[in-house]
């Protein structure tokens, strides 16, 4: 049982405040532009594309245009895969906890 290698920089790309708040907020609201997905952080919409980007490069998000926009929108495919690793994670953990409680018990 192992997390899917292809996890890795799902991980990565959500190790960070900012990006984990874009991405609750596209989880919640649907696809948004850079302009709504900018309000309320304190950085700048320069800074928002290149978590957007980061993102995107770790397969989570994909943006399409409508109009003069680009929206971005979540794919729930990716975190379905980081999902499925932190339930194999889980469940190893598990395992070696039992393991060490009947080493222990013995």
């Amino acid at each position: 049982m192992s997390a899917r290698p292809s996890a890795a920089p799902i991980f990565a790309a959500l190790g960070d405040e900012t990006r984990l708040r874009l991405i609750s907020r596209l989880c919640d609201e649907g696809p948004l532009s850079i302009t709504k997905l900018s309000v309320g952080f304190d950085v700048t919409r320069q800074a928002i594309t290149k978590h957007l980007y980061t993102m995107a490069d770790a397969g989570l998000l994909r943006s399409r245009r409508e109009g003069r926009e680009s929206l971005w929108e979540v794919r729930p495919e990716r975190l379905e895969d980081a999902r499925h690793s932190l339930e194999l994670i889980s469940k190893q953990w598990d395992h070696s906890l039992a393991r060490l409680k009947k080493l222990v018990e013995e």
